[in-house]
C-alpha cells in the first residue's frame, strides 16, 4: 500500500529513531540486539522512503551515515572556544612536578583528578543546536580547522540527535572527541589495500585522517571510524556541569561514547597506579594510545589555573616510553606494484626495537621522503608504530650523502613514470609491459585469496616470466608440462601438480576471477558483491558505473575503477583469453546445502591457515549461519587464527566460545 505523506513522515520518524538506537547500542554500548541482516533490512527500507518522498528527508537522518560527495575542499571554521593541546610528562617524576605546580596554583592541598587514556587519533569538535548535530570540525591549528561534518556523520558512534529528554537539551553544546580507528580495522584497510596496490597507511592515526578529508564520504563510511568524547568547549542553557566526571556522565546520558576505562581519582597515588597499569597493558588495547591525559576534575579549579598560549595548566599528558632505537640507512630503493605504483623503501643497518629486529622500512611514498629528509648514511630513529610496524620518525645525525630524489624512469622498466592527479602522491610506471608490474600481478591472480593455484608462487614466476613463456595473466592457461621442467627445482611430479592446479583453478567463480584480477581499489568483498549483483562476467561488461554505484558497500571510486578497467580494449583481449581457456564466467547462486549453523553467529580473527576469511565466510553462509562484524553477547563463535586482534579479547570478556581453525573444521564438516 502507497503511503500519503503524513503517513511516510510518521514512518521516516519510526524507522529513524529505531535505526539509532540499534547504532548506539552497537556502537557505543557494544551490546547489539539485532543482527546485521535485520539491521540494514530497516536502512534499506528508510534510504527508500526518502527516495520517495525527498522533502521529508532530513540533514540528521541515519542514511547519512553510508556517506555522500561534497564538490569542493573543506571549508574553514573559526572556533568558538580554543581547542588547545597539551604539555607533556614523560616521567612520574615530571608529572610530579606538574601537580605541584597544580596544587601551588590552587593554593591548597590534593585535588581531585580524571584520568583517561591518551587515545593516538584525530581530534574532533561536535556542535549541536537545540540537540542536533549541526557541524563536525578538525582541531586545526587551535584557533581554525576544517568543516568536515560530512564525513564526521558517517561515524556511527557520533548521535546525529542527543538521546534523552528534549527539555533538558542545551540550547548549545559543543563537545571536543577524538577520533579513531581500532588495530583491526586498520589492518584490514591495509591488507585490503596492498591487495589493490595502492600506498599503505603509515598508522592508523594517518587512516583516520586521510578518511576525515575525502570529499566521497561514502568511502569514509567503509572505514569503520570511531569515538570517544573526552571534554566540552562550549555549553548554552540546560544543566549546569561542576566537574570533568560529571560532564562524562552527562555525555553518556545524551549518547556519546566516554571511554570505559576512564576513572575519578580522589588522590595522586591512584593517577601514577592509572599511568604505570597502562604502561603496562597498552598492547592489549585495540587502538593506539601513547599515553594518558590527566585533568583537574573541579571546572571552577579549571578556570582558576587557566592556561598558556598553547596549553592549559589543570591538565597534562604523561607519554609511555617509546619503542625506539637509531640506526643508519644502508639504500633507499625502489619498489614497484602490481598497478605499478612506486614506493620508496629504506635498507636499514639491522637493528633491535621492542623486541624483533628491523632491516627495513617503508618510506610510503616520495612527499613522506621529502618530509622527513632522509638520504642514505642518514642515522635516523625507528619505532615499531603500534607496536608493529617499522616507522622512520626522524633523522638523527645528517651524513654527507646526495639527497635523495624521484627517479625519472621506472626502476625496473626504464619506462616512463607520473601522477595521475595533483592531489595523488602516488608516482606510477605507465608502461603497461614492465614486467615487474606482471609479476606482481601474476603473483596476485594465484595467490590463495584469489584463484588460489597452489605452486605458483614468485620464484616459478619470475622464472616464466624471464623466458618469455607468459605474457599476460591468461597465457599461464595454456602452459604444458614441458615448460615447467625447464624451470629450475622442477621435476616430473611437481609439474604435473602444478598444471592439474591451474585447471582445477578454471572452476573457480566470477567473483574470484574478478579480484584476482587485479583492478584498482576492488577487494574480496567488492568483488563478491559485483559477481553476486550481476551473476555474468557478460552482464558486468555491460553496466555502467551507475549501476556498480547502486551496489550497497560499493562506493565511487570502486565504481569508476571497474568502469576504467572494463572498458579497456586490453581487459577484453584478455578477457576473450581466459573465456577461449575454459575459465569460469559465472558466479553461483547461495545455497544452503545444510541449516546445521541456523541461527548462528560467527566472527573471525587473526590469520587463518588453512582457509581465507572469504572462503571460512562462504562456509557459514552456505550452511544458514551469519557472519557479523562486531562481537557481543549475542555471538555464538569467534574462529581465531594466528595473532588474534581486539575481538578475541572482547570475546573473552563476554564469555563467548572461542574456536581454532581446525574446530571450525571439524565443524562444518561434522555430519
Amino acid at each position: 500500500m502507497k503511503l500519503n505523506q503524513e503517513q511516510a513522515r510518521k514512518e521516516i520518524q519510526k524507522l529513524s529513531q529505531e535505526i539509532e538506537e540499534h547504532n548506539y547500542r552497537y556502537y557505543v554500548l557494544a551490546q547489539p540486539t539485532v543482527a546485521d541482516k535485520e539491521y540494514d533490512s530497516l536502512l534499506e527500507k528508510l534510504i527508500k522512503l526518502e527516495k520517495e518522498f525527498p522533502e521529508l528527508k532530513d540533514i540528521n537522518s541515519p542514511s547519512q551515515r553510508v556517506g555522500t560527495k561534497v564538490e569542493t575542499a573543506a571549508n574553514t571554521v573559526t572556533h568558538k572556544a580554543k581547542m588547545y593541546s597539551l604539555d607533556n610528562t614523560y616521567s612520574i617524576d615530571e608529572l610530579q612536578e606538574w601537580r605541584e605546580r597544580v596544587e601551588k596554583g590552587l593554593g591548597q592541598g590534593s585535588a581531585e583528578y580524571v584520568v583517561e587514556l591518551k587515545i593516538d587519533g584525530v581530534s574532533a569538535a561536535l556542535t549541536y543546536e537545540q540537540g542536533y548535530f549541526v557541524l563536525g570540525a578538525t582541531r586545526g591549528d587551535g584557533l581554525v580547522g576544517e568543516d568536515v561534518t560530512h564525513a564526521l556523520r558517517t561515524v556511527r558512534s557520533i548521535p546525529l540527535k542527543l538521546k534523552g529528554d528534549e527539555t533538558s537539551w542545551p540550547r548549545l553544546l559543543e563537545v571536543r572527541g577524538e577520533i579513531y580507528m581500532n588495530h583491526e580495522e586498520f589492518a584490514a584497510l591495509n591488507k585490503e589495500r596492498k591487495a589493490n596496490d595502492e600506498i599503505l597507511f603509515a598508522n592508523p592515526r594517518n587512516a583516520t585522517s586521510g578518511s576525515l578529508k575525502l570529499l566521497d564520504s561514502r568511502i569514509t563510511a567503509q572505514r569503520k571510524l570511531h569515538c570517544f568524547v573526552h571534554s566540552f568547549g562550549r555549553l548554552e542553557g540546560g544543566e549546569g556541569i561542576r566537574t570533568q566526571w560529571e560532564f562524562f556522565n552527562k555525555a553518556k546520558q545524551y549518547g556519546f561514547p566516554v571511554n570505559a576505562t576512564s576513572r575519578l581519582c580522589k588522590s595522586f597515588k591512584e593517577v601514577v597506579d592509572f599511568c604505570l597499569e597502562f604502561q603496562e597493558k597498552r598492547g592489549t588495547v585495540p587502538y593506539d594510545i601513547d599515553g594518558v591525559v590527566i585533568k583537574v576534575n573541579f571546572l571552577a579549579q579549571q578556570q582558576k589555573l587557566g592556561a598558556t598560549l598553547k596549553s592549559p595548566r589543570w591538565a597534562v599528558a604523561y607519554k609511555f616510553p617509546a619503542q625506539q632505537a637509531t640506526t643508519r640507512i644502508l639504500d633507499i630503493l625502489v619498489q614497484v606494484g602490481r598497478t605499478g605504483v612506486l614506493t620508496p623503501v629504506a635498507e636499514l643497518d639491522p637493528v633491535g626495537c621492542g623486541g624483533v629486529t628491523i632491516s627495513r622500512s617503508t618510506l610510503h611514498n616520495f612527499d613522506e621522503v621529502k618530509r622527513l629528509g632522509v638520504k642514505v648514511g642518514d642515522r635516523v630513529l625507528v619505532e615499531r608504530a603500534g607496536d608493529v610496524i617499522p616507522k622512520i620518525v626522524k633523522v638523527v645525525e645528517v651524513a654527507r650523502g646526495k639527497p635523495f630524489s624521484i627517479p625519472k624512469k621506472c626502476p625496473e622498466c626504464g619506462g616512463g613514470i607520473m601522477k595521475e592527479n595533483t592531489e595523488d602522491v602516488a608516482y606510477r610506471c605507465i608502461n603497461p609491459s614492465c614486467p615487474k608490474q606482471l609479476e606482481r600481478r601474476l603473483v596476485h591472480f594465484a595467490s590463495r585469496g584469489a584463484m588460489d593455484i597452489e605452486g605458483l608462487g614468485e620464484a616459478a614466476v619470475v622464472q616464466l616470466l624471464a623466458k618469455r613463456f607468459v605474457k599476460d595473466l591468461a597465457d599461464i592457461y595454456f602452459l604444458k608440462r614441458e615448460h615447467f621442467l625447464k624451470l629450475e627445482l622442477f621435476k616430473d611430479k611437481k609439474a604435473h601438480n602444478l598444471i592439474a592446479a591451474i585447471a582445477e583453478s578454471k572452476k573457480q567463480p566470477l567473483s574470484r576471477l574478478l579480484f584476482a584480477l587485479g583492478v584498482v581499489n576492488i577487494g574480496e568483498k567488492a568483488a563478491s558483491l559485483v559477481a553476486q549483483r550481476f551473476g555474468t562476467m557478460e552482464n558486468i561488461l555491460k553496466a555502467k558505473r551507475a549501476d556498480f554505484e547502486a551496489i550497497h558497500e560499493v562506493g565511487s571510486a570502486m565504481a569508476q575503477s571497474l568502469t576504467d578497467f572494463l572498458g579497456q580494449a586490453s581487459t577484453k583481449k584478455l578477457l576473450q583469453k581466459f573465456k577461449k581457456a575454459g575459465v569460469n564466467m559465472r558466479e553461483p547462486k547461495q545455497q544452503l546445502i545444510s541449516d546445521k549453523l541456523v541461527g548462528k553467529k560467527f566472527i573471525f580473527t587473526g590469520e587463518l591457515s588453512r582457509l581465507t576469511r572469504s572462503q571460512a565466510g562462504s562456509f557459514v553462509k552456505k550452511l544458514g549461519g551469519e557472519v557479523v562484524s562486531s562481537v557481543s553477547k549475542n555471538t555464538d563463535f569467534v574462529v581465531a587464527g594466528e595473532n588474534p586482534g581486539s575481538k578475541y579479547e572482547k570475546a573473552r570478556s563476554l564469555g563467548v566460545k572461542i574456536i581454532d581453525e581446525k574446530q571450525f573444521e571439524e565443524m562444518i564438516h561434522e555430519k
